[in-house]
């Protein structure tokens, strides 16, 4: 598999053992308004051990319930939140989820550029048809990242969710293979094009000034997921 297919311009899609990444979920879980966003539920009190337990039995399925990555910055190659593709069903559908626990890194494309890979892992490396994700409508920011990416709303269940009392619709979104191949392959190939090109400024300095990678101004660093059909991470 090319490996710049899990590379963007701000973030790599990874592969992480157990230990760092239940640590992290553990950290991020126990953040209420991160949590709000990502599940129906309350926030888990789960110790990093507990977490990496549970992990290391979901990654000895096989076949695996789900494809799990690790999103991290290529500034500093910082963990910075998670994705997760769901098994592929018979017909070529999928669902995705994903969540970025670092605050510092919400609101500045982070998470629309990790969303971004893991549709070219989805359409091009597991051939899919489509891929489907559920957004509760406070999360206008996940919703306008998600757009960007190339979903388009599909559906929404009116009042399914409660909080502070007040009830949200959870909207469905999806996006199709020749939609995404038409629209936002393109852009995704101009993203893997410009990386290639500062990685070159990069490692032949000379002559060119300010050879470090721009940070994209799309919104989408603060992603919620709801839960389809059984949470993969919830």
């Amino acid at each position: 598999m090319d490996d710049n297919l899990l590379r963007g311009c701000l973030v790599r899609l990874s592969a992480e053992d157990p230990e760092p990444l239940a640590a992290g979920l553990s950290r991020w879980w126990r953040d209420s308004e991160f949590f709000r966003l990502l599940s129906f539920h309350a926030s888990p009190m789960f110790s990093p051990k507990h977490v990496r337990e549970w992990l290391e039995k979901e990654l000895e399925k096989n076949p695996p319930e789900f494809y799990l990555f690790g999103i991290r910055s290529l500034d500093d190659d910082k963990l910075i939140g998670f994705m997760d593709l769901g098994r592929p069903s018979q017909s070529g559908n999928c669902w995705v989820g994903i969540g970025l626990g670092e605050r510092d890194y919400w609101g500045k494309g982070y998470g629309t550029d990790a969303m971004q890979a893991a549709l070219r892992f989805a359409f091009m490396e597991l051939n899919l048809q489509r891929v489907t994700l559920n957004v509760f409508d406070y999360n206008a920011r996940g919703v306008r990242s998600y757009e960007k990416a190339g979903f388009e709303v599909e559906g929404r269940v009116r009042e399914a969710i409660l909080r502070d009392g007040v009830r949200h619709d959870v909207i469905f979104m999806g996006v199709l293979r020749e939609n995404w191949l038409q629209g936002t392959a393109q852009s995704s190939l101009r993203h893997l094009r410009s990386t290639a090109g500062r990685l070159a400024l990069a490692q032949h300095p000379r002559g060119a000034a300010g050879s470090r990678p721009e940070r994209g101004a799309g919104a989408g660093g603060r992603q919620g997921i709801s839960e389809p059909e059984g949470p993969v991470l919830s």
